[in-house]
């Protein structure tokens, strides 16, 4: 494995969609590096100190959060002489997003008031009022056409539809949920699932039009739903739940199809290989290494350095896991599918 030289950063970094860029931030800059040859591409200088940056799909442009502003700033790299600020003003902004087409930016203000898209192409804008949240609750199809935003108003949850090229609201409906969490479209975009916060168990399938065409409850009085997944052909739904369970529902009737469990214990026939990590200390003679003489100097009372070597070793079934019950006096607890 080698490395390259280090690199200052002060914030967020993340490669572009197409893999061949790297935006790293350093404090109010963004650089944007060239992954094959780490030279510098484009140097943009924002604002203030960057919190937050996504790529658009394209790889073309890249937004940059300024949270503290709050303001988004966006930069081009086909055009570095382009700019785009968006100033919601008392409203603030406390997440941004990117179109599937890459030429819209989705913010939501403080306080969920409201959802405006933002037009790259011309000054337009357009408002949802009272997204259900800020970071979560929206879904775009996988053609991106159409997007899928949860609102919340007059202590009901909402779904409304809009189409991605004129943005206007192509319909909404009810859904029915005490607490909604969050959406997500089916990859084959027939579908949406929408599930319950982690107080009540409880799974929702509808269809684009608004037809409710399952509801799923494995259990009651306990935590709910953590995670939830799309197979990639669409038939078939995992939900992770806090009961360290993953349920499989199937497309044509939406029952259980399979249940997994993480189990304490692994036991035979297995197989699974099983690897344990084990550190071991390594000892190198500085003095015998041919260093350049200011590190020689700086580390001439420590001339023998102890470094940690890595190995892992194979185990046998049963092997039984290690594992930690969360406490119960404080909030959020560390269990169940986290992802699915």
């Amino acid at each position: 494995m080698e490395f390259t030289e280090t690199f200052k950063q002060a914030g967020p970094c993340a490669f572009s969609p197409n893999a061949r860029f790297l935006a790293v931030a350093v404090d109010y800059r963004l650089v944007i590096r060239d992954v094959h040859t780490l030279k510098v591409v484009q140097l943009f200088t924002c604002l203030d100190k960057i919190t937050y940056i996504e790529w658009a799909l394209d790889s073309e442009y890249i937004l940059c959060g300024l949270f503290k502003r709050p303001m988004i700033q966006a930069w081009s790299l086909a055009q570095p002489e382009w700019t785009c600020k968006i100033d919601e003003g008392p409203a603030g902004i406390s997440y941004a997003r990117w179109s599937p087409d890459s030429r819209h930016i989705l913010t939501t203000s403080e306080f969920q008031l409201r959802l405006t898209v933002w037009s790259l192409l011309n000054t337009a804008c357009i408002h949802v009022q009272w997204p259900k949240h800020g970071s979560k609750g929206v879904s775009f199809t996988k053609d991106g056409k159409f997007a899928a935003i949860c609102t919340r108003r007059d202590c009901k949850d909402y779904v409304n539809l809009l189409s991605c090229y004129t943005w206007e609201i192509m319909g909404v409906f009810a859904v029915d949920t005490l607490d909604l969490s969050d959406i997500q479209w089916s990859p084959d975009d027939s579908a949406i699932v929408i599930w319950d916060s982690l107080l009540e168990y409880k799974v929702l399938i509808y269809s684009p039009d608004g037809r409710c065409l399952s509801k799923y409850q494995a259990y009651e009085s306990g935590l709910g739903v953590k995670s939830v997944s799309w197979s990639h052909c669409s038939q078939f739904l995992a939900v992770g739940s806090y009961d360290q369970m993953i349920r499989v529902l199937n497309h044509l009737t939406w029952k259980v199809f399979a249940e997994f469990t993480h189990l304490s214990t692994v036991r035979g026939p297995c197989a699974a290989a099983v690897f344990k990590e084990v550190d071991e200390p390594l000892q190198l003679d500085m003095s015998e290494l041919s260093l350049t003489d200011e590190f020689v100097q700086r580390n001439a009372d420590n001339t023998a350095e102890t470094y940690i070597q890595v190995r892992y070793d194979v185990m046998e079934v049963p092997i039984t896991l290690p594992s930690q019950k969360p406490p119960a006096d404080k909030p959020n607890p560390k269990q169940g599918i986290g992802e699915a």
